[in-house]
Protein backbone atom coordinates (compact mmCIF):
# COMPACT_ATOMS: atom_id res chain seq x y z
CA UNK A 1 0.00 0.00 0.00
CA UNK A 2 2.93 2.41 0.46
CA UNK A 3 3.54 2.76 -3.29
CA UNK A 4 -0.08 3.74 -3.97
CA UNK A 5 -0.17 6.06 -0.96
CA UNK A 6 3.02 7.78 -2.16
CA UNK A 7 1.53 8.29 -5.62
CA UNK A 8 -1.58 9.87 -4.09
CA UNK A 9 0.50 12.18 -1.86
CA UNK A 10 2.66 13.41 -4.74
CA UNK A 11 -0.24 13.98 -7.13
CA UNK A 12 -2.35 15.73 -4.49
CA UNK A 13 0.23 17.75 -2.55
CA UNK A 14 3.40 18.21 -4.62
CA UNK A 15 2.96 17.29 -8.28
CA UNK A 16 5.80 18.05 -10.68
CA UNK A 17 5.41 21.17 -12.81
CA UNK A 18 2.85 20.75 -15.57
CA UNK A 19 4.38 19.20 -18.70
CA UNK A 20 7.81 18.68 -17.09
CA UNK A 21 9.99 15.82 -18.25
CA UNK A 22 10.22 13.76 -15.04
CA UNK A 23 13.21 11.63 -14.13
CA UNK A 24 12.31 8.76 -11.86
CA UNK A 25 14.22 5.60 -11.06
CA UNK A 26 13.50 1.88 -11.21
CA UNK A 27 13.25 0.82 -7.55
CA UNK A 28 15.55 -1.81 -6.16
CA UNK A 29 16.09 -3.43 -2.80
CA UNK A 30 14.22 -1.72 0.02
CA UNK A 31 13.48 1.53 -1.88
CA UNK A 32 9.91 2.74 -1.99
CA UNK A 33 8.27 1.63 -5.24
CA UNK A 34 7.56 4.70 -7.38
CA UNK A 35 6.23 2.75 -10.38
CA UNK A 36 2.54 3.54 -9.62
CA UNK A 37 3.49 7.22 -9.46
CA UNK A 38 5.42 6.99 -12.74
CA UNK A 39 2.41 5.29 -14.39
CA UNK A 40 0.12 8.11 -13.29
CA UNK A 41 2.56 10.83 -14.35
CA UNK A 42 2.90 9.24 -17.78
CA UNK A 43 -0.89 8.98 -18.09
CA UNK A 44 -1.12 12.69 -17.19
CA UNK A 45 1.14 13.58 -20.12
CA UNK A 46 4.56 13.75 -18.50
CA UNK A 47 7.49 12.35 -20.47
CA UNK A 48 9.64 10.06 -18.33
CA UNK A 49 13.34 9.36 -18.04
CA UNK A 50 15.43 7.00 -15.95
CA UNK A 51 18.99 7.56 -14.70
CA UNK A 52 22.11 5.81 -15.90
CA UNK A 53 25.02 5.79 -13.46
CA UNK A 54 28.21 7.02 -15.19
CA UNK A 55 31.82 6.79 -14.05
CA UNK A 56 32.44 7.96 -10.49
CA UNK A 57 32.65 11.73 -10.14
CA UNK A 58 30.18 12.48 -12.96
CA UNK A 59 26.52 13.54 -12.78
CA UNK A 60 23.85 11.04 -13.75
CA UNK A 61 22.82 10.67 -17.38
CA UNK A 62 19.09 10.40 -18.10
CA UNK A 63 17.52 8.44 -20.94
CA UNK A 64 13.95 8.85 -22.12
CA UNK A 65 11.76 5.87 -21.29
CA UNK A 66 8.10 4.80 -21.40
CA UNK A 67 6.32 1.89 -19.78
CA UNK A 68 6.47 -1.09 -22.10
CA UNK A 69 9.95 -0.23 -23.38
CA UNK A 70 12.82 -2.51 -22.40
CA UNK A 71 15.23 -1.97 -19.56
CA UNK A 72 18.73 -3.42 -19.38
CA UNK A 73 21.04 -4.06 -16.43
CA UNK A 74 23.03 -1.00 -15.33
CA UNK A 75 25.76 -0.32 -12.80
CA UNK A 76 25.23 -1.24 -9.14
CA UNK A 77 22.26 -3.50 -9.95
CA UNK A 78 20.13 -0.77 -11.52
CA UNK A 79 17.73 -1.19 -14.45
CA UNK A 80 18.19 1.42 -17.19
CA UNK A 81 16.95 2.23 -20.69
CA UNK A 82 19.22 0.84 -23.41
CA UNK A 83 22.02 2.91 -24.96
CA UNK A 84 19.98 3.79 -28.05
CA UNK A 85 17.38 5.63 -25.91
CA UNK A 86 17.47 9.42 -26.23
CA UNK A 87 19.57 11.27 -23.64
CA UNK A 88 17.54 14.07 -22.03
CA UNK A 89 17.82 16.78 -19.36
CA UNK A 90 14.95 16.39 -16.87
CA UNK A 91 13.09 19.37 -15.48
CA UNK A 92 11.84 17.42 -12.47
CA UNK A 93 13.50 14.62 -10.54
CA UNK A 94 12.19 12.00 -8.12
CA UNK A 95 15.20 11.29 -5.92
CA UNK A 96 15.77 8.07 -3.95
CA UNK A 97 17.42 8.23 -0.54
CA UNK A 98 18.42 6.27 2.53
CA UNK A 99 17.53 8.96 5.08
CA UNK A 100 16.30 12.57 5.12
CA UNK A 101 15.78 15.43 7.53
CA UNK A 102 13.47 18.44 7.77
CA UNK A 103 15.97 20.73 6.01
CA UNK A 104 15.72 18.68 2.81
CA UNK A 105 19.12 17.08 3.11
CA UNK A 106 19.34 13.45 2.17
CA UNK A 107 21.69 10.61 2.77
CA UNK A 108 22.22 8.81 -0.50
CA UNK A 109 24.14 5.73 -1.47
CA UNK A 110 27.60 7.25 -1.16
CA UNK A 111 28.58 8.19 -4.70
CA UNK A 112 27.38 11.80 -4.72
CA UNK A 113 25.67 11.25 -8.07
CA UNK A 114 22.45 13.06 -7.24
CA UNK A 115 24.24 16.00 -5.60
CA UNK A 116 26.39 16.47 -8.74
CA UNK A 117 23.33 16.01 -10.93
CA UNK A 118 21.23 18.57 -9.04
CA UNK A 119 24.12 21.05 -9.08
CA UNK A 120 24.32 20.60 -12.88
CA UNK A 121 20.56 21.22 -13.32
CA UNK A 122 19.94 24.61 -11.68
CA UNK A 123 16.25 25.33 -11.37
CA UNK A 124 15.24 21.67 -11.64
CA UNK A 125 12.44 20.60 -9.28
CA UNK A 126 13.79 17.84 -7.00
CA UNK A 127 11.53 15.78 -4.78
CA UNK A 128 12.90 13.12 -2.48
CA UNK A 129 10.77 9.99 -2.21
CA UNK A 130 11.02 7.63 0.73
CA UNK A 131 9.20 5.79 3.45
CA UNK A 132 8.19 8.01 6.39
CA UNK A 133 10.33 5.86 8.67
CA UNK A 134 13.46 7.05 6.84
CA UNK A 135 13.24 10.52 8.44
CA UNK A 136 15.98 11.27 10.95
CA UNK A 137 16.65 14.28 13.16
CA UNK A 138 19.73 15.44 11.26
CA UNK A 139 21.52 14.21 8.15
CA UNK A 140 25.26 14.93 8.19
CA UNK A 141 25.92 17.54 5.51
CA UNK A 142 28.94 18.18 3.34
CA UNK A 143 29.77 21.27 1.31
CA UNK A 144 28.54 19.65 -1.91
CA UNK A 145 25.19 18.37 -0.58
CA UNK A 146 22.22 19.86 -2.42
CA UNK A 147 18.95 20.14 -0.44
CA UNK A 148 15.74 18.93 -2.04
CA UNK A 149 12.61 21.01 -2.65
CA UNK A 150 10.62 18.58 -0.57
CA UNK A 151 10.21 14.99 0.54
CA UNK A 152 7.17 12.83 -0.20
CA UNK A 153 6.41 9.68 1.73
CA UNK A 154 3.44 7.38 2.00
CA UNK A 155 2.40 9.42 5.06
CA UNK A 156 2.56 12.91 3.57
CA UNK A 157 4.59 15.73 2.06
CA UNK A 158 7.33 17.64 3.85
CA UNK A 159 8.17 21.05 2.39
CA UNK A 160 11.82 21.69 3.10
CA UNK A 161 14.16 24.63 3.12
CA UNK A 162 15.75 23.45 -0.15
Amino acid sequence: GAAEALAQVVLRECPPPRGALVAGFWPMGDEIDIRPLLHRLEAAGHALALPVTPARGQPLVFRRWRFGQPLVPGRFGTSVPPEEAETVAPEALLVPLLAFDATGLRLGYGGGYYDRTLASLPGAWALGVAFAGQQVAKVPAGTHDVPLNGIATEAGFFRTEG
